[in-house]
């Protein structure tokens, strides 16, 4: 019944190979022993002989393409070569997601040119056997999860199979039109002036191989002392490579008080909603790179500068350093301000050179303090603890975490106007870009015993902030326009009669 149909309509692929497997699966599906099974080995063969269905009719697709296509006379490549030798039935292997199929096409050379193939660059066939849908599969999963589980994963849930090796060169392979992407695609449409555009920025460690290092870090490395028991002092440190991660997104201005957010007896007023957020982390590029790229992206936003623009920073002189020469550079304005949950790590380790660690005082202590630093008196809550530590005549190692926790306050007054930040409604806590490291980095980079490559990690970095920032759909057809280009459109040269057509 099902081949008269395909008589009437028209169709011309063979499906016979086709036919015979579906009405296998059929049969499969009425024999006796089957309709005692589980329905969870029903699904099973299911899964299995309907996968390979799909593989006979997209071998039936492809073999319909090679018997259709045109012959040119001759063609002639971008490089100025002629191809007069034509030699039909060249066949290559391609992986799919439904298992291996075959294209068989018709090949132009010459003595001295490369091959063309026109029927691959009318299917966008890459230089690799793994077709689009398998590759991306590949990039998605092995963005999730380490790269053998993605190998198992494609094996169990594809009719493909993509060995470990392949797996990282097809990551490095789908993320190399990252920049050129969001070069593209800066400007976003226009987005509302009242509420507050905000920069954040954080560094995580991700170990590497020695070869991979930053050059002074892989310096130190060598000169570590090595043992075969454990890592030597200081060894550890020095194997890891520093990624920068970077947020950029609006949110209406929250407005509230320090109390609101010491006291838990008092409700806390709704938190606004992050908006258009974009995430992305780079191990390649310097934290002075992925920083300019921060404001780049910020610009794209808000190009006149017009909006109230806030940057949460985690007091890192060099990271504050880069973010105002930049701003600097671009002539834009924004209001700096430090993370105040960094405040609060150096208030409590203060607090236990006074009180007993978990004790109730320790924390009406940094309560107190907080408080303090909140309302925009953070000279005087420096000044205050010290003169504590005095009073109670400290060791000079007693009070070191007082000391330092001074030293913070006050080195870094210009962004603790807390007061001032709470009444404008800006964020005052780096939850964002910390969310984003975790999930970014930590999640999938710093897998216990992993060790990367600078390529694969910066790979797997750019597809896990497309899919964070809900681009990578999007990026999948910019990224096939530009292999199209640089894999068949560029290699032709216009007045082909073939590529006019």
């Amino acid at each position: 019944m099902l081949e008269s149909y395909l008589e009437v309509s028209g169709v011309n692929i063979d499906f016979s190979e086709a036919l015979k497997q579906f009405v296998n699966i059929a049969k499969n599906l009425q024999d006796p022993e089957m309709l005692e099974q589980e329905h969870g080995r029903v699904e099973s063969m299911l899964n299995t002989q309907g996968i390979e269905l799909l593989r006979l009719m997209f071998q039936a697709h492809l073999d319909c393409r090679t018997n259709s296509e045109e012959l040119t006379a001759n063609i002639k490549g971008s490089d100025g070569v002629v191809r007069t030798h034509r030699r039909k039935g060249v066949a290559r292997q391609i992986s799919t997601v439904f298992g291996p199929v075959e294209a068989r096409r018709v090949s132009y050379s010459a003595a001295n040119g490369q091959a063309l193939y026109p029927l691959d660059m009318s299917m966008n066939l890459g230089p690799s056997k793994y077709s689009d849908g398998l590759c991306q599969r590949v990039a998605e999963e092995a963005s999730k999860t380490s790269f053998d589980e993605c190998v198992n994963s494609i094996k169990k849930t594809t009719g493909g199979s993509v060995p470990k090796r392949q797996c990282e060169e097809i990551v490095t392979q789908v993320a190399q039109d990252f920049e050129a992407y969001y070069d593209n695609t800066l400007e976003l449409d226009e987005e509302n002036k009242s509420n507050l555009l905000v920069i954040t920025t954080d560094s995580k460690g991700i170990v590497m191989r020695t070869e991979d290092l930053r050059p002074a870090t892989r310096k130190a490395a060598e000169q570590s002392p090595k043992t075969k028991v454990r890592l030597g002092p200081g060894e550890k440190k020095n194997r890891k490579r520093m990624a920068t991660a970077a947020a950029v997104y609006s949110a209406d201005p929250h407005i509230r008080a320090p109390e609101e957010i010491m006291d838990s007896s008092l409700e806390k007023p709704k938190r606004t909603k992050v908006e258009n957020k974009r995430v992305w982390a780079s191990v390649e590029r310097s934290q002075q790179s992925v920083i300019a790229e921060a404001v780049q992206e910020a610009l794209g936003r808000d190009p006149e500068c017009q909006r109230d623009w806030v940057v949460v920073v985690d007091g890192e002189v060099k990271q504050i350093a880069h973010i105002e020469n930049n701003l600097s550079e671009e002539g834009c304005s924004a209001t700096i301000v430090l993370d105040f949950i960094h405040v609060l790590e150096y208030l409590w380790k203060a607090s236990y050179c006074f009180h007993n660690v978990g004790s109730e005082a320790a924390e009406q202590w940094v309560q107190e303090k907080a408080l303090g630093v909140l309302q925009g008196k953070s000279s005087d809550v420096a000044a205050g603890m010290r003169r504590s530590a005095t009073r109670q005549n400290l060791s000079q190692k007693s009070r070191t975490a007082v000391d330092k926790c001074a030293d913070y306050l006050l080195n870094n007054r210009p962004y603790l106007k807390y007061n001032v930040y709470l009444e404008k409604g800006y964020p005052i806590a780096s939850g964002v870009i910390e969310g984003a490291c975790r999930h970014l980095i930590n999640d999938r980079l710093g897998i216990t015993g992993s060790r990367w490559g600078l390529k694969t990690a910066e790979s797997i970095l750019k597809i896990r902030s497309m899919r964070s920032s809900g681009d990578f759909e999007e990026y999948w057809e910019f990224h096939k326009a530009k292999e199209l280009a640089r894999n068949h459109t560029e290699k032709y040269v216009k007045e082909n009669e073939y590529l006019a057509a």
